[in-house]
């Protein structure tokens, strides 16, 4: 597999250079600049574009040069953190500057949380006598031991041109071509993100799903991937470098998913991370190892009161693949079931909140196909972005610009009281100890557990509600915390993305009652004055206590207090 460039979608790369005075810094970037010995250099050089063409990436770099000196330290700072990559230099000439690497400069950009890649540069080599002659791999390997952000380390002169390209090749190479995100160095393993990533393209790339790349699907991923196809004594060349160091990484079918993440893990090793990275971005991954925005066509919501749905033919699709995880056919996935389907994504998207609780599962905890469906409702509604790229992780094929629709607006559905959308918001209120998290628990099939815990933060219930007809609609309660109020009621759109409101209160505590009426107020307030009114529903919890009497009849004079207010609003307004 030839390397190929696989450039960023960088238009630029900032590279700012730092080291003790006197080792060289203002010297090294008018060689670089000129392409000559530099006769007169600057204290401070000013700064240096090198062009689009210098370096094979054709990404042009800006060169900032630095003084070292107390008075300029603020400026310096402020130069660092708008660094894309930091070259440091010392001469190799002076030993006390190269100790000073490991006793000043590099614990000080740990401490400026500087991080990006570090790029070391032994200046003056020429002034380097035969008696200091020593490897750079002797000099560096403890630092780098020590400094893992160090990302390569260069001996250069600018008085006789030596590498002194390199250096900033080198720091445009690691700003362009990423290691961390890749390559674990203290583990000298390939990183869980990148493993995933790579796992999928194997899978694209894989089209008769044998598990092993034949001779054609490896061309075709070459010429996908380098646009120059491989020769037949290329693939053997290959496939005999992985049979060598990978036993299972080739069989009789080609090559393996093993032997496919060997060979980047060498393409790693050898420096040639250009290689990786080509791979990579042209299947649409950013720096991040998640797909870029470019690949991720979401439509666009033109009012606040509409909403993303996923379109039929995607529900159809995870339906689909709940059944090809569903092993044993019992309706519902076991969590390392779950784990598997997203192997392929950069990490299981509904292992923390909001998603990790909020949807029906059996007594064993596993997830049932309701329960799988709806969590995808709720990750399309609150992240359509994220959806939508774990639905293309996950292997849906069909178009993305199709996989996701926007709804029409709420205010037009009420008028014309008919709707097309699937997937309903509610938002749940009332005091502490009313039965808000019950009342979610009891949407799940739930069992009631007397231990009471106050919600704090997001808490969703999402399940699928059977329609007369043989409908089904998805129903997305969210539960609001009392403290959470605050943001509500200070947000004029809070309301807009809100099919119905739920206030619970405990109908045998007069302070529940009392705590609910003020928040169906205000909410219905709040409604009223931006224009996204949505219907209230009261709900009175544990029934089978003693009743505040006061309640029932004080919550018909509320509605009707309400409805009067509002009605006469309109008209005066």
């Amino acid at each position: 597999m030839p390397g190929g460039s696989g450039s960023s979608s960088r238009t630029g790369v900032r590279v700012v250079v730092v080291g003790d005075r006197g080792t060289g810094k203002s010297s090294l970037i008018a060689a670089a600049a000129t392409e000559s010995v530099p006769e007169k250099v600057p204290p401070v050089h000013a700064p240096t574009r090198l062009p689009p063409d210098f370096y094979p990436d054709r990404v042009p770099v800006t060169i900032i040069d630095t003084s070292s000196s107390l008075e300029n330290k603020g400026k310096l700072n402020e130069e660092l953190k708008r660094a894309d990559a930091v070259v440091l230099t010392y001469a190799c000439n002076q030993q006390s500057t190269l100790s000073r690497l490991s006793s000043y400069w590099l614990p000080e950009l740990r401490r400026l949380e500087i991080k990006v890649p570090i790029i070391v540069a032994g200046c003056k080599l020429d002034l380097r006598g035969d008696h200091n002659a020593t490897s750079l791999e002797e000099v560096m390997g403890p630092i780098m031991q020590q400094f893992r952000e160090i990302e390569t380390c260069v001996e250069c002169s600018a008085t006789t041109m030596i590498q002194v390209p390199d250096v900033f090749y080198y720091a445009q190479k690691a700003v362009l071509h990423p290691t961390a995100p890749l390559f674990d160095h203290d583990e000298q393993t390939l990183k869980p993100r990148c493993v995933r990533a790579l796992k999928r393209i194997f899978i694209i790339c894989d089209h008769d799903m044998d598990g092993a790349l034949n001779d054609a699907e490896l061309n075709e991923f070459q010429v996908k991937c380098f646009n120059a196809p491989l020769q037949p004594a290329e693939i053997v060349g290959v496939k005999r470098v992985v049979q060598e160091k990978q036993h299972d990484g080739v069989n009789d079918l080609g090559l393996t998913l093993s032997g496919f993440l060997f060979l980047h893990a060498l393409f790693i090793e050898k420096g040639r991370l250009e290689t990786t990275w080509a791979v990579l971005r042209k299947f649409g991954y950013g720096d991040d190892l998640e797909l870029r925005d470019d690949f991720l066509p979401v439509p666009t919501k033109l009012s606040p009161d509409q909403s993303v749905e996923l379109a039929s033919e995607a529900v159809e699709f995870l339906r689909g693949i709940f059944g090809l995880y569903d092993i044993d056919n019992d309706g519902a996935v076991r969590p390392a079931e779950l784990e598997d389907l997203f192997l392929t994504a950069p990490e299981s998207p509904w292992d923390e909140a909001p998603y990790k609780d909020a949807a029906e599962t059996t007594a064993l905890g596993n997830l049932t196909l309701k329960g799988f469906v709806s969590k995808w409702a709720l990750m399309t509604l609150l992240d359509p972005r994220h959806s939508l790229a774990n639905l293309i992780y996950v292997g849906y094929g069909g178009d993305p610009a199709a996989a996701l629709r926007v709804t029409r607006k709420r205010s037009v559905d009420r008028k014309k009281q008919q709707t097309e959308r699937n997937v309903f918001r509610c938002l749940l209120f009332g005091p502490q100890n009313a039965g808000k998290s019950a009342l979610l628990n009891s949407f799940l099939e739930r069992p009631f557990s007397e231990n009471y815990a106050p919600t704090t933060g997001e808490q969703y219930a999402v399940n699928v509600v059977d329609q007369p007809g043989g409908n089904k609609k998805t129903l997305i309660l969210q539960e609001i915390p009392e403290e959470g109020v605050k943001k509500i009621l200070s947000n004029k759109e809070a309301l807009a993305s809100c099919d119905v409101t739920i206030f619970v209160y405990d109908s045998s505590d007069e302070y529940s009652w009392k705590r609910t009426k003020e928040l169906l107020v205000e909410v219905a307030r709040l409604g009223e004055d931006s224009g996204y009114g949505v219907p209230c529903l009261l709900i009175a919890s544990k029934d089978d206590l003693k009743p505040y009497t006061m309640a029932v009849q004080d919550s018909a004079r509320v509605i009707n207090f309400l409805y009067l207010v509002f009605a006469c609003s309109k008209l005066c307004g």
